[in-house]
């Protein structure tokens, strides 16, 4: 029988329930303030008089700020305590969420800088946290994480319409995201006075990431289930709606992605950490998706039902990558190499996805184009994922 691990809060229930709460308050601010721009796409693209070449910009950049900010997370917490970084990342996506409001069109773009920045800091964090956190239960804990992250994207999806025609203003969905996070402050604020006490910064990760097959392997999976994700975050309401569905029936459908994600995410990450080889659950999760993309190409009119196979596929996938972080490293400092790796070079792959699915849209005057692809991205995504899964770890 293995001997239990011990983390920095053992022994202080108090403050593991701070952690707990601390982590899923920071978790339901990822994606929410990201993905409510979908349904509200045309209401701002005339308000503000913005070229799709403009608005294709705003939606891309944040993965661009992911890809390039991840890579300093590790270098950040050799400086600065996680608590500390957390506080931070939570003030930008405020004030970052705040600005997206405002025009002109600079200002704008600086504010999705600042959301896109902050929200790159805690995508490489939290993982690292959880198993620094709770490293006997990291199945667990990866698991509440993805359902907040996604119920949050599923808030942010759903509450944007109602909240819209509620004010009369399509701003008013928006700066919902600007209040959130500053309520999530007060536990990072006692976790802040722990870490002060007794920090020891992470010492540099033993094994060359880079030099990695599976390393490059779990950033393959993670890049191309971004891809996908953030591909119908951003046009799944327009796909719908261009096959006849109303504003408020393409939103339903569109947060479905979300909400029905929400047992993939609590239960993937269990069932992987007690399985020694994770590829079946690769299978599953490839099949299930296919089934929701095929059905949007061929039966666009059951849309309830494809969205939600795509949920169930999209959550898995998100929380079974973020498991192999734990689940293929040694330490607290290897999942933070590796997760600052993964999603840095994955959100390079993830941030051509919606550019690449608008663009084929314009040039064909359709989707089935784009969706044919986003089916072949799956496959070869299936394929980093069985690499992935294998059993071992960086080292081995």
């Amino acid at each position: 029988m293995s001997t239990p691990l011990k983390g920095p809060l053992s022994g202080r229930p108090w403050a593991i329930g701070l952690a707990v709460l601390g982590l899923m308050l920071a978790a339901i601010n990822l994606r929410g303030g990201l993905v409510v721009i979908g349904p509200l796409v045309e209401d701002i693209r005339h308000s503000l008089h913005f070229s799709a070449s403009q608005f294709s910009t705003l939606t891309t950049l944040p993965l661009l700020c992911f890809a390039v900010v991840s890579a300093l997370v590790p270098l950040l917490t050799r400086k600065i305590t996680p608590p500390l970084l957390v506080l931070g990342a939570l003030l930008l996506i405020s004030a970052g969420a705040a600005l997206r409001v405002i025009p002109p069109f600079p200002v704008i773009l600086v504010g999705t800088l600042l959301i896109g920045s902050a929200i790159a800091i805690l995508n490489v964090l939290i993982p690292g946290l959880v198993k620094a956190y709770f490293p006997n239960h990291t199945g667990v804990m990866t698991g509440f994480y993805s359902v907040t992250l996604s119920a949050g994207a599923g808030l942010g999806v759903y509450l944007a319409v109602p909240l819209r025609e509620m004010f009369m203003d399509w701003r008013a969905p928006m700066l919902l995201w600007a209040l959130l996070p500053l309520l999530c402050l007060p536990p990072w604020l006692f976790l802040l006075r722990i870490h002060s006490q007794n920090y020891q910064p992470p010492k540099a990760s033993k094994v060359n990431l880079l030099r990695s097959y599976r390393a490059w392997a779990i950033t393959g999976y993670m890049g191309l289930q971004s891809a996908f994700f953030y591909s119908i975050a951003t046009w799944l309401p327009n796909m719908l709606i261009d096959n006849g569905l109303s504003d408020m029936e393409a939103g339903t459908a569109a947060s479905m992605v979300n909400l029905v994600g929400i047992p993939a995410n609590l239960l993937a990450p269990m069932i992987a950490t007690r399985m020694h080889d994770q590829r079946p659950m690769v299978i599953v999760i490839f099949l299930i998706s296919l089934t929701g993309l095929g059905g949007l190409l061929l039966m666009p009119s059951l849309a309830i039902i494809w969205a939600s196979c795509i949920g169930l596929g999209a959550g898995g996938a998100l929380s079974l990558a973020l498991a192999l972080f734990a689940l293929r490293s040694e330490n607290t400092t290897q999942a933070l190499s590796l997760s600052a790796m993964a999603q840095s070079f994955g959100y390079l792959i993830a941030a051509g996805g919606p550019l690449v699915i608008g663009a084929l849209h314009d040039l064909t005057a359709g989707w089935a184009v784009a969706l044919i692809l986003l089916l072949v991205l799956q496959v070869i995504q299936f394929t980093s994922g069985m690499i992935a899964a294998k059993p071992g770890t960086l080292s081995n």
